[in-house]
């Protein structure tokens, strides 16, 4: 294999470490097992732009990136649209493709997984055209990040905590909003707190990630009218791992899912793999079976 991997510096853990150090692992990791290997490391503002000119160069390479979610989720668009085979490197607070990946979340066992490995077919999914490899959501998870990035963290943990008490605001106003669904052909009416829809439905763990990402089918969560109280209660069977016991969710699997917003306010927005968008009134999601081709460990 020949691979050419861009990292993020500014994410997640690289931002503490000695970026030249861990390209020099990673490379002799990678020619262990046979293989060729070139890195950058770049800025996060310049992420995007060294994905796309690593992906084009040629066409028998492996487009490995680096990073936290926002950062796979751009490198998963770049490589879906030039055709190269992608490679997720992960060094971000959740990293959730990763997991769904089954890549091992420390960085050297993650790098000897992945240069043993074998690469395979996964779906990927779109929002209006925008891609997206975990979830697309609005109401309750938009709300919540909103208020998070007005605090200041420094770190992993600095984040998870700005999470925690942007959470335990937004609980006390959850939102409500009416929306008309099209899901694959059937419409629907109602008002809601939250809509998340994700790229293969989530699976038995904690954390809401796929456990298969190539079963071609949306997961599609729609929270009903929540109170304070609710939210809470829900908050509490995703702990235990019994959230689709609690009768305030409901758990559609779909193909393609369109979504009218009658009343939508201008500032709305939604998120695309944990990163903040405009939100427009009519959208349409897409799942693209099979066509994005990823490293995994074998």
């Amino acid at each position: 294999m020949k691979i050419h991997a861009v990292f993020n510096r500014d994410g997640g853990t690289f931002r503490t470490m000695d970026m030249k150090a861990f390209a020099q692992t990673a490379k002799e990791i990678f020619e262990k097992h046979g293989h060729s290997f070139e890195s950058e490391s770049v800025a996060g503002k310049d992420i995007v732009k060294a994905l796309t000119k690593a992906a084009t160069q040629d066409d028998d390479h492996i487009l490995m990136a680096g990073g936290g979610d926002g950062t796979i989720s751009a490198a998963a668009d770049v490589a879906w649209k030039a055709g190269v085979p992608l490679a997720v490197l992960p060094a971000g607070t959740m990293n959730l493709f990763a997991r769904s990946l089954k890549i091992p979340l420390e960085l050297n066992a993650a790098l000897e997984s992945l240069a043993d490995g074998t690469i395979k077919a996964v779906d990927i999914s779109t929002a209006n055209g925008q891609t997206f490899v975990h979830q697309f959501s609005i109401g309750f998870q938009p709300r919540m990040i909103k208020l998070r990035n007005t605090l200041e963290f420094n770190s992993r943990w600095g984040k998870r905590l700005a999470s925690m008490r942007a959470f335990a605001v937004v609980i006390g106003n959850p939102p409500r909003f009416a929306v008309r669904m099209t899901i694959d052909g059937a419409p629907t009416e109602r008002t809601v707190s939250a809509i998340s829809i994700s790229n293969n439905p989530y699976g038995r763990g904690m954390l809401p990630i796929a456990d298969d990402l190539d079963r071609g089918e949306l997961g599609v969560y729609v929270a009903e009218r929540l109170s304070p109280l609710s939210v809470m209660k829900l908050a509490a069977t995703v702990l235990m791992r019994s959230w689709r016991r609690n009768i305030d969710v409901n758990e559609i699997l779909a193909r393609e899912v369109d979504l009218h917003f009658p009343h939508l306010y201008s500032e709305a927005k939604a998120t695309i793999d944990g990163e903040l968008v405009p939100l427009g009134q009519d959208v349409t999601i897409k799942i693209h079976a099979g066509e994005l081709k990823v490293l995994v460990p074998a």
